[in-house]
Formats: C-alpha cells, sequence, structure tokens
C-alpha cells in the first residue's frame, strides 16, 4: 500500500466515525421526542359565576398545571409544551371563559386537533341557576360580562347561547346552584383525585320535584309513593335529618324494601360504570319538597354506598327552601 493510500484511509476514518456518531444523536433525539409524555388535559368553562375559578383552584391544589384564560387556539401549543417538560407538567387545566370569547370559534378546530394526536382530553362545565348567578352578581356588585347596556339576566343568555354547543360535548357537568365552595371542591377532587382514592365516587343529593330537577344528575330516585310527613302536624316543622322523621319514613310498607333493592341494584350500575370509566355519579333522590322523605332515603341511601367502599357526598339543595 502507497503513502498516499495510507494517508487517504486515515483521512476518511474520522470522517466516518463522526457520521456515525451524528446518525446516532439524531435517531436518538427523534425517540425522545416521540417518546415525551403527553400530558393530561382538562377544559374548564361554563357559566360565569358558576365557580370555575373554585374548580381550577381544585385543580391546582391537586398538582395540576392551570392556565386561566387562554385563547383556545394556542391550547394545543401547550400541550406540546408540556410534552417536552419530561415529565414535569404530566396534567394541564385549562379555563376557557367568555373573556375570550373572540377566540372561542377556534375551540372545536383545536379539540379536533388535539383529538388527532391522541390527547386525552375532558371538559368539565359548571352551570347554575339564573336565579343563583344573578345573587351571585349583585352580592359582589359586578356586570355580567356579556350584559352591555342591558340587565344581569340578558348577559346570562347570552352566555347561555354562547356556550350551549360546549355544554353538550361536555364530559362532566357540574350543577352549582346549591353547592357552597367546600361541597365544590369535594366534587372535584372526587373527580380528579389519584388514584390511591376509591374508584367510585357519589354524590347522593336530596331535591323537591316543585323546584326542577338537578341538571347534573345522572339517576334520579322518586320517593313521593310514601306518605308525605308534611302532613303529620307534629313532623311538619321538622327534615328528614329528625330522627322521628326518618323513623317514619322508613316505617312505611315499601320503604325499606325499596332501599335495600335500590342499593343491590347501584351496585350492578356501579360495575358497568368502572368498565366504562366512568369516576363519578350523581344520585337524585326527590320528594315534594325536598324537606322530608328525600333527605331522610338520601342519608339512609348515603350510608349504604359508604358501606360498599363508595365515597359519598351528601347535598339537600332545597331543604330549608320553604
Amino acid at each position: 500500500m502507497s503513502d498516499n493510500e495510507r494517508q487517504d484511509r486515515q483521512e476518511d476514518a474520522p470522517q466516518g466515525a463522526d457520521a456515525t456518531q451524528g446518525t446516532s444523536q439524531e435517531d436518538t433525539t427523534t425517540e425522545t421526542a416521540s417518546d415525551a409524555a403527553i400530558p393530561e388535559l382538562v377544559i374548564i368553562s361554563g357559566m360565569s359565576g358558576a365557580g370555575r375559578s373554585t374548580a381550577a383552584k381544585c385543580l391546582e391544589d391537586l398538582g395540576w398545571f392551570v392556565v386561566d384564560n387562554l385563547p383556545p387556539a394556542l391550547i394545543p401549543t401547550m400541550v406540546e409544551l408540556g410534552a417536552r417538560s419530561q415529565g414535569n407538567v404530566a396534567r394541564i387545566a385549562v379555563v376557557v371563559d367568555v373573556r375570550g370569547r373572540r377566540f372561542f370559534d377556534n375551540l372545536r378546530e383545536s379539540l379536533a386537533d388535539l383529538e388527532s394526536k391522541n390527547v386525552t382530553r375532558r371538559i368539565v362545565f359548571l352551570e347554575s341557576s339564573d336565579e343563583a348567578l344573578v345573587r351571585r352578581f349583585e352580592s359582589v356588585r359586578r356586570p355580567h360580562p356579556l350584559q352591555g347596556d342591558g340587565r344581569i339576566v340578558d348577559g346570562i343568555d347570552a352566555e347561555r347561547e354562547l356556550l350551549r354547543e360546549l355544554r353538550g360535548d361536555a364530559d362532566l357537568v357540574i350543577d352549582t346552584s346549591s353547592l357552597n365552595v367546600h361541597e365544590l371542591r369535594a366534587k372535584m377532587d372526587a373527580q380528579f383525585a389519584g388514584e390511591e382514592e376509591p374508584e367510585l365516587r357519589a354524590t347522593v343529593m336530596s331535591f323537591g320535584f316543585k323546584y326542577g330537577l338537578p341538571v347534573d344528575a345522572d339517576l334520579v330516585v322518586d320517593m313521593r309513593f310514601l306518605p308525605n310527613p308534611h302532613w303529620v302536624p307534629e313532623l311538619r316543622p321538622y327534615t328528614g335529618l329528625n330522627e322521628e322523621v326518618a323513623a317514619y319514613v322508613f316505617n312505611q310498607p315499601g320503604a325499606k324494601e325499596f332501599l335495600d333493592r335500590y342499593a343491590e341494584l347501584l351496585q350492578l350500575i356501579a360495575a358497568g360504570y368502572r368498565r366504562e370509566g366512568k369516576r363519578y355519579v350523581t344520585i337524585a333522590v326527590g320528594c315534594t319538597g325536598g324537606k322530608h322523605r328525600s333527605v331522610a332515603t338520601s342519608e339512609k341511601l348515603a350510608a349504604r354506598l359508604a358501606s360498599q367502599g363508595v365515597e359519598t357526598v351528601v347535598v339537600h339543595r332545597d331543604m330549608g327552601r320553604e
């Protein structure tokens, strides 16, 4: 071999090694990017005054990265940045409200983009009655963001129309009309706490049919087939939390049998919910005024569910409303 040939081989060897090393680095970078963990995404929306800020703070306390009033068009970008964080931002919550209404038309396009990228996302919609919303805005002496020169109810109507389609797409609708801050946080905790919590969480809510059905009810129980303690003068002033009222209700023919069989039915339903990945259920128990029969039954039913390992919150929506 000539000296020139030896020199050519020596010059070619380092170049070949560098090229191989560069290819390896490029493959590693590509592999790392493809293996980046896609964050879980929750979109919080709903009526102004219904508790979006409370819901967002609850998720923040649970370790979520929360962004308030992010333009919908930037949601995919936020998810992409989270994927590049090497696991530091594994869960993202975005609050979308009417303050960003000029960007709101981009939301559906962003959701379609996220779906094409296999991003796990859920939409939480906070709902409330007109009466409750008006009362809340008046208590803080602030106008509704959409009322303009009109009344608060005009702004509420405009917002409901704007959010109608999004509400229909929501994975979880929470009616906060009769919830205080602590009860709303309990609902959010039940839905989004870690896997160490019980698999299924339930809210058992008593209500009065004359005040309307709870809009977030998954199951509705009608206790009006039992005699009404309202017509017993000595029981009328009390509620279903009173021992005498509860005894009166469950001493009626069919009351205990109904509770036993409905609890068995809930076991069957709960098993199906778990198979479908549903982690939260609202059971609405109604009577005429939401004071006696529904309250007593809700307490008994909640105790039965808790004994079966279901984390349960009891809410008496209309008790004391009369």
